[in-house]
């Protein structure tokens, strides 16, 4: 991103000011918890012993202990970049594809995540935006990528002087 983007009042930069090929490294961190995992889970309605059954985990899973649920770490990678990205400036996401999980991630895992610019369009029919294709990145303390995605996501372009 060039160092004179402007940048929306909220923080987020507008579709003119992503360059493909770019990284964004995001300053916010997250230490997973067991909370985290067991709120997401019962809001969701997602009954699996695999997130919320310390006890199946232990006697009958490979892992040992309870897992993150995917989604809730999809959510959270997504969050984070928001921030340094689309605060303020995304007008939809248009859709997530080559969702992957790549690595298990576990109560007290800390992750961070970084975002790529993969391209970008002028919008066909709004001659306000664009969509930019964004690879979102996830990882843990030990650099153990556990998540990642492809996002698009429609967005303004700065407005008229």
């Amino acid at each position: 991103m060039p160092d004179e983007a402007q940048r929306h009042p909220r923080g987020g930069i507008y579709f003119e000011d992503f360059a493909p090929g770019s990284v964004i490294p995001h300053r916010l961190t997250r230490t997973v918890t067991q909370m985290d995992n067991m709120l997401f889970s019962n809001m969701t309605l997602n009954p699996q012993p695999l997130h919320i059954d310390a006890h199946f985990c232990e006697t009958q899973t490979e892992f040992g202990r309870p897992l993150m649920n995917s989604l809730f770490t999809l959510g959270l990678m997504i969050g984070i970049s928001v921030n340094d990205t689309t605060v303020g400036t995304t007008i939809a996401n248009l859709g997530m594809t080559d969702v992957t999980f790549p690595a298990p991630l576990f109560e007290g895992d800390t992750i961070r995540c970084e975002t790529e610019v993969l391209e970008k369009r002028e919008s066909k029919s709004r001659p306000n935006a664009g969509i930019v294709t964004f690879h979102h990145r996830a990882f843990k303390q030990d650099g153990t990528l556990v998540a990642q995605c492809r996002r698009q996501a429609f967005m303004l372009k700065r407005p008229a002087a």
